[in-house]
């Protein structure tokens, strides 16, 4: 079908109601035919109930008689037949002569107004205009039924009309980059029907142009979770669901929250007045906050850890060389705190190789610093005792990293606990035999 809105499905259900044979009000001069033959063809349209071969039989009338007066009966029928045919561009050409007719023919604003968002394709600015009045006059008149209509059929009619002129002048104002004045609309549509996804992902897209992330994802999710009456088609919400997944994962920096998200705005047409989704900028600003808080604190209750990680993480950037050429080369760099994993020679060594600890290292069997000493240590430890040191700076390698102290005096490193054993007793030589 050419007309695939949902109000104009409402429209041609309408046709049968207000496309009413024409009336002359009592008194008035009737039309007359030029001659039988013009009556003969306007008989035989009257008749035909093929919309096509109806159509062919108009524009043989008209090219016969190209002035009639039976003008407003011609101009009716051309757009009762355009619409019959689900020809868009058609019907809303032929209601502009009905409309100069009258202008508060109900049909022609009607189908006027809803086939704004079929024929708008970027460029027609008469196409807006000409939507945006129709819709207008509708609303203003919408309290009143169209002529041939029951008040009780109107009041079960109006609701989605009425929804639809709010929908149109929406969807004009996106166009025109209007997003307070498409704001204002799309919500009093949701007024007259809570449940439109229509205008749920028209929200979408105006709360996202007015950076409301939070609230455009919300829209978004219930026009791609809403299953009930006034939902979209099945394929539709499945396309919007992976719109959802990739927008939010974008904004918020991780799928988590998003199927809550997608409950809520199934069960409440609306976000709640508070309702926001953190972006991961929030997220990271957060984290960052929280992380220089701890770091502040970490460094104050465990120097010689964050020492240890501010040298290692400078060492490894860029301005690695200068910072240690500045800052540690023959310089004593104050207490630092390591496990043993390796000496050399494994018995009164001089050379001690350390896993660093900077609190939050769990790999304590790749060495990071060497210790070297001019004199040998006494005995030896168990790999993995726990030492602490102040050591000038020699050198260093920022991948692997490993990092070379000399430790001057002995006094300088602490935690070792190894002896050396005590010499054995000298034994004397064996007594000669006389």
């Amino acid at each position: 079908m050419l007309f695939p809105r949902y109000g104009v499905l409402l429209a041609v259900s309408m046709t049968g109601l207000f496309y009413l044979a024409p009336l002359r009000m009592s008194g008035q001069a009737q039309p007359q035919y030029k001659n039988q033959q013009e009556f003969q063809l306007y008989d035989a349209i009257l008749k035909d109930t093929n919309p096509k071969t109806k159509l062919e039989k108009i524009q043989d009338w008209e090219k016969q008689f190209p002035s009639t007066e039976f003008m407003k009966e011609r101009h009716q029928l051309y757009f009762n037949t355009y619409v019959a045919l689900n020809m868009p561009k058609e019907t809303a050409a032929a209601a502009k002569p009905v409309l100069a007719d009258n202008p508060k023919d109900f049909n022609a604003l009607y189908f006027t107004m809803v086939l704004t968002r079929i024929l708008y394709t970027g460029t027609e600015t008469a196409v807006l205009d000409d939507g945006e009045k129709a819709a207008q006059a509708l609303l203003a008149d919408i309290a009143n039924p169209p002529a041939g209509v029951a008040a009780d059929q109107w009041a079960k009619l109006r609701p989605a009309v009425e929804e639809a002129t709010h929908t149109v002048q929406g969807f004009v104002a996106v166009q025109r980059k209007n997003w307070d004045g498409a704001e204002a609309e799309f919500k009093k549509g949701l007024e007259v029907n809570q449940n439109s996804s229509d205008i749920d992902y028209l929200m979408y897209v105006t709360e996202a142009s007015k950076k409301n992330n939070s609230a455009a994802l919300f829209y978004l999710a219930r026009a791609a979770a809403y299953e009930g009456p006034g939902s979209l088609p099945a394929a539709t919400r499945q396309g919007h669901q992976a719109t959802l997944k990739t927008v939010y994962t974008a904004y918020h920096g991780a799928a988590d929250g998003l199927d809550e998200l997608t409950a809520a705005a199934k069960a409440a047409p609306n976000p709640p007045a508070d309702f926001h989704i953190k972006s991961k900028s929030e997220i990271l600003k957060a984290k960052y906050a929280a992380d220089a808080a701890g770091a502040e604190k970490f460094a104050k209750e465990h120097p010689d850890l964050a020492l240890w990680k501010s040298i290692k993480e400078t060492l490894a950037s860029a301005t690695g060389a200068d910072y240690f050429n500045g800052n540690m080369k023959d310089a004593k760099v104050l207490t630092l705190r390591g496990k043993v994993v390796k000496m050399e020679p494994a018995l009164k060594p001089k050379t001690l190789y350390l896993a660093m600890d900077d609190g939050a290292t769990a790999d304590f069997a790749t060495p990071d610093a060497t210790l070297k000493f001019e004199t040998p240590l006494p005995g030896s430890v168990e790999p993995g005792t726990e030492l602490t040191f102040e050591g000038v700076g020699v050198s260093y390698t920022a991948s692997p990293l490993m990092v070379v102290f000399n430790i001057v005096d002995k006094a300088d490193l602490h935690g070792w606990t190894g002896k050396n054993a005590a010499a054995p007793p000298a034994r004397r030589p064996p007594a000669k035999k006389k």
